[in-house]
């Protein structure tokens, strides 16, 4: 037992680090950019509360677990911010490994739980990682909304961009949750001529 809570205390301490990971999307106020561990806490929030908004055969504690530990690998890979221009092969390769490294600090039995579910995430094939992905994608969008669009104007975002890098994955996972978000950003963009 000594040595399952050493590794699970490993574990715990090293995912502290996602704190320190900052993403291209500032907090509501605009004040300053959100770190990977509070967009990871924010949009398993957003889970729950959309529950609703999911299919039935999706299982939202499933769906919360995979949003818990997606962005784990951005302690080792980084973040990727979905508007700019990076290598996907060689984020990707990043990724995996980060995943290996971190996930295999666990005790056995998790480790293999949490890189299945991290996986699963991933490829977003099952519906609970396709709701998952949809969730991911929404949670951008409303603090950029809320905070002027600092991240859309950092990288000249214009509203098809939004419609296919987002607008798609949303749609197939929360398709009324993409009707309303959609409704909401749509003016923002227009008053810009950027739509």
């Amino acid at each position: 037992m000594t040595t399952r809570l050493t590794q699970q205390f490993a574990f715990l301490q090293e995912i502290d680090k996602l704190k320190g990971i900052l993403r291209a999307t500032a907090i509501n106020d605009g004040s300053r950019p959100e770190n990977s561990g509070e967009h990871s806490w924010h949009i398993a929030m957003y889970a729950m509360v959309l529950a609703d908004q999911a299919g039935s055969e999706v299982e939202i504690t499933r769906v919360i677990k995979m949003l818990l530990i997606h962005d784990i690998v951005e302690i080792d890979a980084g973040d990727a911010p979905i508007h700019s221009q990076f290598d996907t092969a060689d984020q990707d390769a990043k990724e995996q490994r980060a995943a290996d490294r971190i996930f295999n600090l666990l005790p056995e039995d998790q480790s293999k739980e949490f890189r299945a579910l991290w996986d699963e995430f991933e490829a977003a094939i099952t519906p609970d990682a396709i709701f998952g992905k949809a969730i991911d994608r929404v949670q951008p969008l409303l603090l950029n909304l809320a905070n002027d669009g600092s991240s859309w104007k950092q990288y000249d975002v214009r509203l098809a961009q939004i419609d296919s890098r987002i607008g798609e994955k949303v749609n197939k996972g929360a398709p009324w949750v993409w009707a309303y978000i959609r409704e909401k950003i749509k003016p923002w963009f227009a008053a810009r001529g950027l739509d």
